[in-house]
């Protein structure tokens, strides 16, 4: 019988953790697992079941990656209550880790696993929050005040370059949009829509916002430049409390409600188009990190509140693969 080293050159690796920039094909042995393993390519998109998060909860916000997610704060359950919960992803499963500083739901954030941002929200007994806290990987601290406090915003960007997109402020929904640049924020130019409860995703100087709800559900898309906002093409299926990943010009919409939503749309800069990928779970109010081709979702309201995590992998992405043999 031919050995791989007589066929490929050389001796499968023994490695004792995954790496972590494989090449397609690439084979080795993880003697911690004790699996064999190769990097394929995946031949459609997908959403697959990771391991729960710790706290079950909805109306709670992320940030991060893939395999480095963050979540952090929520509601528990019924009755509505506030969490302050933080827990850690490392592509495999969740850790919790040092709480917020203010428990709060319906919180907005952005940021990475070692850099993260929450922002607004609604927090006891019943106030709608301008506080920022800071995530710098193990504890959160204090960051600058939002001008205009409200919760059921949308954010995006990185902790020092973030945008705050609308939401609910005393006495009504507004397009309030503002700049965050890791000390204060900055008023900028309303949403051409004024909404709650939609999606966001981009940079601070190329935001896409989504989604929402007014009276009633919008599917309406906007996208910003730094400086205002200019309208494009909606989303096909109108909802609110839904989640979203990527670029300006490449974003994955998906969840949401109105009602409860499994469904998932792509964006390419112009024009919405269904994805065939649908998730296991219908839910809104969720967690979410990656980006278009890698996303997380995590939590949410089915209802009630679920812990189920999903991970999407579109067509074309590396992937690992554990080899079987029976």
């Amino acid at each position: 019988m031919a050995e791989y080293k007589g066929i490929k050159g050389f001796k499968v690796q023994y490695l004792s953790a995954d790496p972590s920039d494989p090449n397609i094909g690439q084979v080795w042995y993880n003697d911690t697992s004790k699996d064999l393993k190769y990097t394929g390519v995946t031949a459609a998109d997908a959403w697959a079941t990771g391991n729960n998060i710790n706290t079950a909860r909805g109306s709670t916000t992320g940030g991060g990656t893939q395999t480095a997610g963050l979540m952090f704060g929520g509601n528990p359950g019924s009755p509505p209550g506030f969490s302050s919960a933080t827990e850690e992803y490392d592509g495999v499963s969740w850790t919790s880790v040092n709480p917020m500083a203010t428990a709060r739901r319906v919180l907005s954030g952005s940021g990475t696993q070692t850099a993260g941002l929450g922002f607004g929200g609604y927090v006891p007994p019943a106030n709608k929050s301008s506080a920022t806290e800071e995530y710098d990987g193990t504890s959160w601290t204090g960051g600058g005040s939002l001008g205009t406090a409200r919760d059921g915003g949308a954010g995006t960007g990185i902790q020092t370059a973030s945008l705050m997109i609308a939401g609910s402020a005393a006495p009504a929904i507004t397009g309030a949009t503002e700049e965050y640049d890791g000390t204060s924020w900055t008023a900028s130019n309303n949403l051409n829509t004024a909404r709650q409860f939609l999606a966001a995703s981009g940079i601070q100087t190329a935001g896409l916002a989504f989604g929402g709800e007014i009276s009633p559900t919008t599917g309406a898309t906007e996208e910003y430049d730094g400086n205002s906002w200019t309208s494009s093409n909606p989303m096909i299926t109108a909802r609110y409390q839904l989640g979203g990943r990527g670029t300006q010009t490449a974003t994955l919409a998906f969840g949401g409600r109105d009602p409860v939503s499994n469904a998932t749309e792509e964006y390419d800069g112009t024009s919405w188009a269904t994805n065939p990928a649908t998730m296991n779970t219908a839910r809104a109010n969720m967690a979410t990190a990656g980006t278009n081709t890698l996303a997380l979702s995590a939590g949410g309201s089915v209802p009630p509140v679920t812990a189920a995590t999903e991970e999407y992998i579109g067509a074309g992405s590396l992937t690992t693969k554990t080899i079987t043999v029976s």
